[in-house]
């Protein structure tokens, strides 16, 4: 037997490269959300009861909130714009007609 190093066999180490899945985008998305849960509950305890700032800002982060959920767990951000607007133009129109009914609503309060 020879022992020398230039003929002795060192194979190489494969380690493959590790994929992330996901992981980091769903943790930015959790904190995001955790923060706007966060902001949401602090200016609950905190605004007047009065005004229809308080409820718009209710809606406006409730709205933000519901876009993050759609757009990470259900995977909306990377489908293309027609299924996304499947889901984005009767979400508008449910606006309207609420909008609609709530305006209409205020119409026996005057006469």
């Amino acid at each position: 037997m020879h022992s020398d190093n230039k003929s002795e066999y060192i194979p190489e180490t494969y380690i493959p490269h590790v994929e992330s899945n996901g992981t980091k985008e769903i943790w930015r998305t959790l904190i995001i959300l955790s923060i706007l849960t966060v902001v949401d509950i602090v200016l609950y305890f905190t605004m007047p009861p009065w005004g229809g700032f308080r409820n718009f800002t209710f809606i406006a982060l409730g709205i933000v909130k519901a876009y993050y959920i759609v757009a990470s767990f259900m995977h909306m951000k990377h489908e293309k714009i027609d299924l996304a607007a499947c889901i984005i133009v009767p979400f508008l129109l449910v606006l309207g007609l609420v909008a609609g009914l709530l305006y209409e609503g205020n119409f026996w309060l005057t006469s």
